[in-house]
């Protein structure tokens, strides 16, 4: 696991400043390499092979393909075996080597091939082309500025933003998306002429031109209709991953929320390891937030050494410090938790296991349950429930536990309110029309597009599938997953030299859920139905685990913003240029208000601007 970076001319110099600037993600050794007309760096974690023979930039025995490389491929030895049939050697056992004579073979096709997540840079020196590549599903990020003929890419935008060529200059557009997301869409960041490349896609770039294209895409098939082959196959399907994640020549433990996916990848990983496992939870002083007594319960069944994280209500310091790794704000309120328990995982282990995936590819989220509940609701005239209902439901005070029945129906009908063709992202969007029409002052107004939904109709577009739950899964792997979930994954962990792997993201276990028909996923009102079924039907888990309804890591932080962070944000809000250039300062004090007397939760805006004005004091001033 490593930090990768390079450009399209030569300067030592400055590939070696942007290599240091991403030491964090690769502590354990570094490399840059200078041509003519590409400069690459990296900065190595060793996770295989903790020999010099896996250091990189690495180079073919021909000279001619150089490699920069961060990621793990599992099944490199299988690969290994194919391509010294072929006459290809080998020097050491990294998976660094398999990628670089795997790329000599076959191209771009190797991509293919590969069972893992990367992110992958091959300079071909006599082609004077570049190869950029990044996992299916987007574990791995990567990033590029390109502008007249200028290549900089690197695993976070920091290293980027070294370059005197790059002049930070906020997306505006990224800022009001970010608003309603609660972070950027792919392919834009929220600096501009800064890009993702998206999941499944590589890029060719030579004497100036950037060709980008997509190698893999998920589709949909009802292919599997026994419920019970079905739940057999998802069983096996899931323990080979997570045998597959357990390679390492460093040590290994998994996260332990508590939660359904979590405990499944400790059960796998316990009967698998072949000694103690150890594993990591987080818990609060608010038990509404907590989950720590399944943790334990889940830690007792498998027998894992287990090790507890209690988070105080969080400082200035910490926003900053996780706000700084991300690169561009994201107000996933799971964020700086998993910074926090990686640090802590960290002093142990070199690598961990983590449960995400789960949920959107065997609809966990109350989201999917939402939109079902929805098409009931609307057997109710619109009049009468945009008229009577909503008003109704709306000025119920909010109240300060986490979920409870007023604070889930309020949530409720504000989805409810979003266009049809949202689907279930419709309770995943944050930034309602009503604020949207008032926050945003003049000269910001004449720089947006006040388009919400595009990113979303963009990707709904693109899914093989009719069925409309089989797009909101689609939408939430393309989108929310790739651009949040799994950014948060990598830059909190990686902030901390801390490997996470993540079993359901197997490419093997995506296309086996996408073959089994909606209705096995979400049956009734129970999500992940084939899932439970799975592991019900095994003995796997506790019955009090495998029904258990969704949590997840969070924070209290509507409460924090209205005692402890309060008078912070306040301040923030009044002096942070970012803010002061593109809000409606008055309206800003009247959310405030309204969220400190109960009378509405607004967290989720006033969350979203306080990071907005850290990340600017960071990267701008």
């Amino acid at each position: 696991m490593c930090g990768i970076c390079g450009f399209s001319w030569q300067d030592e110099k400055l590939i070696r400043r942007m290599t240091d600037k991403i030491h964090h993600r690769g502590p354990d050794s570094s490399g840059v390499m200078a041509f003519p007309d590409m400069s690459i760096g990296n900065a190595r974690l060793s996770i295989i092979d903790l020999s010099e023979n896996g250091n990189q930039p690495m180079v073919n025995q021909h000279g001619n393909l150089w490699i920069v490389y961060n990621g793990e491929i599992y099944n490199f030895g299988e690969i290994k075996k194919d391509l010294s049939s072929k006459g290809y050697r080998f020097n050491g056992h990294c998976d660094t080597e398999v990628v670089l004579k795997s790329y000599e073979e076959y191209g771009p096709d190797c991509l293919h091939k590969f069972n893992g997540m990367f992110a992958i840079a091959i300079w071909d020196n006599n082609k004077k082309e570049l190869f950029l590549a990044r996992d299916r599903v987007g574990i791995k990020p990567l990033y590029y500025y390109y502008k007249d003929g200028r290549l900089i890419f690197g695993s976070e935008i920091k290293c980027i933003l070294e370059s005197d060529h790059v002049q930070k200059e906020v997306n505006l557009q990224s800022l009001y998306y970010y608003l309603g997301y609660e972070f950027v869409p792919a392919p834009d960041t929220m600096f501009k002429n800064i890009y993702k490349l998206r999941q499944g896609h590589y890029a060719i770039f030579k004497e100036g031109n950037l060709k980008i294209k997509k190698y893999w895409d998920l589709k949909f098939s009802s292919e599997i209709l026994n419920e019970e082959e079905a739940a057999d196959r998802v069983f096996e399907v899931l323990e080979r991953s997570v045998k597959r994640r357990l390679i390492s020549d460093v040590p290994l433990g998994v996260f332990l929320s508590g939660g359904l996916d979590s405990s499944t990848v400790v059960g796998f990983a316990a009967r698998n390891y072949g000694q103690k496992l150890k594993t990591f939870s987080i818990g609060y002083e608010d038990k509404t937030f907590s989950e720590l007594p399944y943790a334990k319960e889940v830690s007792d069944y498998f027998g894992t050494e287990h090790n507890v994280l209690m988070i105080d209500p969080i400082s200035p310091d910490d926003i900053s410090d996780s706000l700084y790794h991300l690169d561009e704000p994201m107000t996933d309120l799971s964020s700086i938790p998993f910074y926090l328990i990686s640090k802590k995982a960290r002093e142990q282990v070199k690598v961990c296991l983590s449960g995400e995936g789960g949920d959107e590819i065997f609809m966990g989220y109350d989201r999917f349950k939402a939109a079902k509940m929805d098409s009931y609701y609307r057997i109710f005239p619109r009049i009468f429930r945009e008229k009577i209902i909503t008003p109704i439901i709306m000025r119920l005070p909010d109240q300060p536990q986490k979920k409870g029945a007023v604070n889930i129906l309020k949530r409720f009908i504000e989805g409810s309110l979003y266009p049809l063709e949202v689907g279930a992202m419709r309770w995943q969007y944050f930034l309602s029309s009503g604020i949207a029409e008032n926050i945003f002052n003049g000269t910001m107004r004449q720089n947006i597009s006040f388009t919400p939904f595009d990113p979303i109709y963009h990707f709904s577009r693109l899914c093989n599938s009719d069925n409309p739950v089989d797009k909101d899964i689609y939408v939430d792997i393309k989108l929310t997953m790739a651009d949040s979930v799994l950014m948060k994954v990598d830059k909190m962990s990686m902030a901390t030299a801390l490997e996470v792997r993540v079993p359901f993201l197997d490419h093997e276990v995506m296309e086996l859920a996408t073959s089994i028909p909606a209705d096995l996923k979400l049956n009734r009102m129970v999500t992940k139905y084939i899932f439970r079924k799975a592991l019900k039907k095994n003995k796997f888990l506790p019955d009090s685990i495998i029904y258990r309804g969704k949590q997840g890591y969070s924070l209290p932080i509507k409460n924090w913003l209205r005692d402890e962070l309060k008078d912070y944000m306040v301040d923030l809000f009044n002096t942070s240029p970012v803010i002061k250039d593109n809000f409606n300062s008055g309206y800003i004090s009247q959310l405030v208000d309204e969220h400190v007397a109960l009378k509405h939760n607004h967290n989720h805006i006033l969350w979203a601007l306080l990071n907005v004005g850290l990340w600017y004091k960071r990267f701008f001033m």
